[in-house]
């Protein structure tokens, strides 16, 4: 009996075992988060505008007269020479009336000699010779007149260069100073650009800028220019600002009408980096992104902003080419925080 109890004695104390207070703690699991390494970034540079190589001089010629064209002697593409003729109106009616002026030039000057003599007899006033003498002025002065319009049916090139364009064909009646050709002038080239509102702000007139040709012959060969012209108003429909980059030195190579690239190159004095939108974590008016620390922890860290395009933010400081950041699901995170590593891509961190 004192076996059972004993026994007894012994099962009554398991439960005081069972009822001891286990260790509950979770067990830390790392979330898995998307990071990008900088360096693995597209430097910025400055963006990528496709244009069209253009002459620095482009000239519209056209009659000092009106008329009906009666030849055209060039067409788009012509090498032209100064002084040569390009077009011819007709000369017909120019013709008439440089035929009455000198007509009537002709009857002031015999006039003019009769009321000389008759003068110097005492036979006519000096009044009545003077208003001859301005006659014969007048006279001399429209035959000059209709002698120069009559030269203006004529239309030369006034510097050697291509004709870009034709505008008016034979028998067609222009007026005076109407364009008939497009004459581009030999000499500095320039790309022509469109440069949309977001990126306005960043250009500077003397901007100096790399170029590029897409021709077969060309590729791989980068020619220097700057920013010499660009428009203080955008176009009405496009919206984009009109610009021209002046190629520096000689560019044989480039031809009129050529595509080429432009791009600008960055005056920051510092390599600056496009990061993910995903990747900025906005604290009050102050940006900041996750560094991630060679011990998979996570830490905040302020970066100065330069830009915010469609295709991410331009860093201007804070980073330095290597580092890891996290690139998205900035606000899931904590300081100090370790992360377990998912090695990802910037798809749109191009700055082109």
């Amino acid at each position: 009996m004192f076996a059972c109890v004993l026994g007894g004695c012994g099962k009554g104390t398991a439960p005081s075992t069972i009822n001891e207070p286990a260790n509950t703690d979770p067990v830390k699991i790392e979330q898995p988060v998307l990071t990008l390494v900088v360096g693995s970034l597209a430097s910025d540079s400055g963006n990528i505008y496709s244009g069209e190589i253009r002459a620095r001089h482009e000239t519209q010629l056209g009659f000092r007269i009106g008329g009906k064209i009666i030849a055209r002697l060039v067409d788009a593409g012509a090498r032209v020479r100064a002084g040569q003729v390009l077009a011819r109106l007709d000369p017909a009616d120019s013709s008439l009336q440089a035929s009455s002026a000198q007509a009537q030039y002709q009857l002031a000057v015999a006039d003019t000699e009769r009321y000389r003599e008759l003068r110097s007899k005492g036979f006519v006033s000096q009044s009545a010779l003077d208003a001859k003498e301005a006659t014969l002025k007048a006279a001399a002065a429209q035959a000059g007149l209709t002698g120069n319009q009559t030269a203006y049916t004529v239309l030369r090139a006034d510097h050697d260069g291509v004709i870009a364009a034709t505008l008016a064909e034979v028998g067609q009646v222009v007026g005076a100073g109407q364009p008939v050709l497009l004459l581009a002038q030999d000499g500095e080239r320039e790309v022509a650009i469109a440069i949309p509102e977001t990126e306005f702000a960043g250009l500077k007139i003397g901007m100096p800028a790399d170029v590029t040709l897409w021709s077969e012959n060309n590729r791989g060969k980068y020619f220097k220019g700057r920013l010499r012209e660009l428009s203080p108003s955008a176009d009405p429909a496009s919206r984009t600002y009109a610009a021209r980059v002046a190629l520096i030195g000689p560019a044989k190579a480039a031809e009129l009408g050529m595509t080429a690239q432009v791009q600008f190159n960055s005056h920051s004095g510092h390599e600056q980096f496009i990061i993910p939108l995903t990747a900025i974590f906005q604290q009050g008016d102050q940006a900041a992104v996750w560094v991630v620390a060679a011990d998979r922890s996570v830490s905040l860290r302020p970066v100065k902003v330069a830009a915010y395009r469609d295709n991410g933010a331009v860093i201007a400081s804070g980073l330095t080419a290597g580092e890891r950041i996290v690139g998205a699901g900035v606000h899931k995170l904590h300081e100090g925080e370790k992360i377990r590593i998912i090695e990802g891509e910037f798809a749109s961190g191009s700055a082109q």
